[in-house]
């Protein structure tokens, strides 16, 4: 099956028409206006041809009636410290799109220091920049407009950017069609199961957030490592201690030379512990070391390796495919936009390499986004999409409905979510 040109037979049956008196449709800034739901309705009853993404690019029109971004600051719980980087707290770009028919999509531009290239201020700039020049346009379809937006920001530099249009304008559309986001994209599940990430801290929190994560339902922890080898020891067996059934993921954010990351797998070795995932154990351009340390944890311990900053657009992809470089790719839609995945995620599935999807820190926005299409693909061995549970609040309504580490996508058209736009400061 062709991930990118699935095709899904819509009727009425399928999806769902929309009741005025549904509470999370009724405000005046979701995304369920009187105009949308009539341009749904009619789609889905006058239009025999199938949808699914690549079809849609190629033949379903759109004209941009607004177009905007603001700042999306959400307080972290604890700050979140990565080998790389330590963040305070989400100062994000969201992002809402109106088009004529009076459908709305959302998208969120996540800025993690190091790891993203833009920050904050450049994000809204290059996002108010798209925005102007999407309203100029006059109708054009799908592809030519998320083409269009490629042009205006390709590459690694704004890839975030690039995807939170991306996720507004596919958004939008498949709340114009009446589709959700998991139908559109391949439509085998409408659930995904996540992990949880512990960040790094001290022995003591660790063990805390396990057992907490442990009642909450959480089967595998993934754990930030990278800083200190000795304290990493030390806060895997102190999660063990308490959660010993959980699985590992390690996750060193490039902190770890080729010898050190081999050593702390022999440490583990010797403690009887097998990580499921090492991801990107070291330096983003250190391809002789992430090969050494693929080949090594693979055939002597069992581990799969992850490429994850290793990997910023398609020909990282190739390279790692072609070196034999790592076991599995991670999928972040932050570092190569959307489309950049969908064209990663096939080459990845032909080349019979394994996947991860993960995120940035991102709220239910873009969460909800990549939830949707992982769980449509369904061909994710691993899921990484717990940032929002780190956040202090949720300022998105609607959305899918999370119970513990499950996520479900019960919402009947694009990925649901939203924001009180007016809500929002700017």
């Amino acid at each position: 099956m062709n991930p990118i040109g699935y095709s899904l037979h819509t009727s009425p049956s399928v999806f769902p028409c929309f009741s005025k008196s549904s509470p999370k449709l009724n405000h005046p800034n979701s995304i369920t206006t009187t105009a949308c739901m009539a341009a749904a309705a009619e789609a889905q009853k006058t239009d025999p041809r199938t949808f699914g993404i690549k079809n849609l690019m190629e033949t379903y029109s759109i004209e941009v009636h607004r177009a905007e971004s603001r700042p999306l600051n959400v307080p972290l719980i604890a700050p979140f410290t990565i080998a790389s980087s330590r963040l305070e707290h989400v100062e994000n770009v969201a992002i809402r799109i109106e088009l004529s028919n009076g459908c709305v999509g959302w998208g969120e531009a996540p800025i993690l220091p190091f790891v993203t290239a833009e920050d904050q201020a450049s994000a809204l700039a290059k996002t108010d920049e798209i925005c102007e020049f999407l309203k100029q346009r006059k109708e054009l379809t799908l592809g030519v407009a998320l083409s269009e937006v490629g042009g205006i920001v390709p590459g690694h530099e704004f890839a975030s950017v690039r995807a939170g249009v991306e996720m507004a304008l596919i958004d939008a559309v498949a709340n114009s069609i009446g589709v959700p986001l998991w139908r559109l994209f391949g439509g085998v599940s409408d659930t995904v199961t996540t992990d949880i990430t512990i960040p790094i801290v001290s022995p003591a929190e660790a063990s805390d957030l396990a057992l907490k994560y442990r009642k909450q339902g959480f089967k595998t922890l993934k754990l930030k490592v990278g800083k200190d080898l000795q304290t990493d020891i030390e806060v895997l067996q102190a999660i063990r201690a308490v959660h010993p059934d959980c699985l590992f993921i390690l996750d060193a954010n490039e902190g770890y030379t080729s010898q050190e990351a081999i050593h702390v797998l022999q440490m583990l070795h010797g403690m009887d512990v097998t990580p499921v995932l090492f991801e990107q154990p070291v330096h983003r351009d250190d391809w002789e070391g992430l090969g050494h340390v693929t080949r090594v944890a693979k055939g002597k311990f069992g581990v799969s390796v992850a490429a994850d900053e290793s990997c910023r657009g398609f020909d990282d992809a190739k390279k790692i495919v072609e070196g034999k470089l790592a076991d599995v790719i991670n999928i972040k839609l932050a570092k190569v936009g959307v489309l950049g995945a969908l064209k990663i995620i096939e080459f990845a599935r032909e080349s019979c390499l394994s996947l991860m999807i993960g995120g940035m820190v991102e709220t239910r926005l873009a969460m909800g986004f990549a939830g949707h299409l992982a769980a449509g693909l369904g061909c994710f061995k691993f899921v990484d999409l717990d940032t929002p549970l780190l956040l202090v609040e949720d300022p998105v309504f609607g959305g899918y409905e999370a119970s513990g580490p499950v996520y479900k996508f019960a919402n009947a058209r694009g990925h649901g979510g939203y924001l009180h736009w007016n809500d929002i400061a700017w």
